[in-house]
């Protein structure tokens, strides 16, 4: 019977100093899963007392970004004037569109006791119909999306429509993305409707058609599988995907498109100062790299 993985993606994993990133997408073997180009998986950490997380102002063009946590918060500020607290379970939606610039600051009181940093962070190519769109924030708080009670699976629906259940939150293609909580020995059947789909376990044990999950990799399935997840001692794992995008992506720094002359163009706007930096937090921004950490793979 042929198997139901159809790839593999192994991390590259940054240490941050206080906590870990651990970064499925793009991957040198894979740009995208759907609409996703980007998957980060942030901590689990806990800072000392004082410390937190400081991403200046920077800026992205022509991509959506995805921010969930499971523990802590973050300030997120943007050149549209947004200023929106992002706390476990909720969604932070960013669409860059034409250009946009964000900063995310953990919250003084956090810094106070210690904070905690525990999230997915990812990148959503936009279509190309849509990648000049104006840009856009939407937040939904934790309460605002589905949960489905799947025999002792909790499935809370990010994106899309998974489990007969549809989140809120704005697709700009079809999307699907939910986090899922197994309790010990529970099962769950990962649905096919999306045409691209993977899993990545984030903590526990779990076991995909017989085959054993390894944390922080992506594992892409084959179109049309509906292969089974067991968990003998728990977990939480995240599912991913969608319609393929419609043509190849660029990717250089923060920046995505479908046109590497686009991207030229940003670069050059960001080094000349031509993005607005958000209102209240534009003292400082990150300067344009010589050598980006988040590059395309032929």
């Amino acid at each position: 019977m042929e198997s139901a993985i159809l790839q593999t993606l192994a991390p590259v994993t940054h240490d941050l100093g206080g906590f870990k990133v651990h970064r499925t997408l793009p991957h040198k073997q894979r740009t995208m899963v759907g609409p996703f180009i980007f998957f980060d998986q942030m901590g689990p950490a806990h800072l000392s007392s004082g410390e937190g997380i400081d991403v200046r102002p920077h800026p992205h063009i022509n991509l959506a970004t995805v921010t969930y946590l499971f523990a802590g918060a973050i300030d997120h500020r943007d050149s549209l004037g947004t200023r929106q607290r992002i706390e476990a379970g909720a969604v932070n939606l960013m669409t860059a569109g034409r250009g946009i610039t964000h900063s995310e600051r953990s919250p003084g009181e956090e810094r106070a006791a210690g904070p905690q940093l525990s999230g997915i962070q990812t990148w959503l190519a936009m279509p190309r119909d849509k990648e000049e769109m104006a840009p856009a924030f939407e937040h939904v708080a934790a309460g605002e999306l589905p949960i489905v009670d799947a025999d002792g699976v909790e499935v809370r629906l990010i994106m899309g429509e998974a489990y007969g259940a549809r989140s809120p939150v704005t697709c700009h293609s079809p999307t699907v993305y939910a986090a899922l909580t197994m309790a010990p020995g529970s099962s769950i059947e990962v649905e096919s409707e999306a045409d691209e789909r993977a899993v990545y376990l984030l903590d526990g044990d779990a076991v995909l058609d017989g085959t054993a999950l390894q944390p922080t990799h992506l594992v892409l399935l084959q179109p049309g599988h509906r292969p089974r997840l067991r968990s003998e001692r728990g977990a939480r794992l995240m599912i991913c995907g969608g319609a393929p995008m419609d043509s190849e992506r660029h990717v250089w720094w923060n920046f995505v498109s479908s046109s590497q002359e686009r991207i030229d163009e940003a670069k050059r706007a960001w080094k000349a100062g031509e993005f607005a930096l958000p209102p209240d937090d534009d003292a400082e921004f990150i300067p344009l790299p010589e050598v980006p950490l988040t590059v395309s793979y032929p």
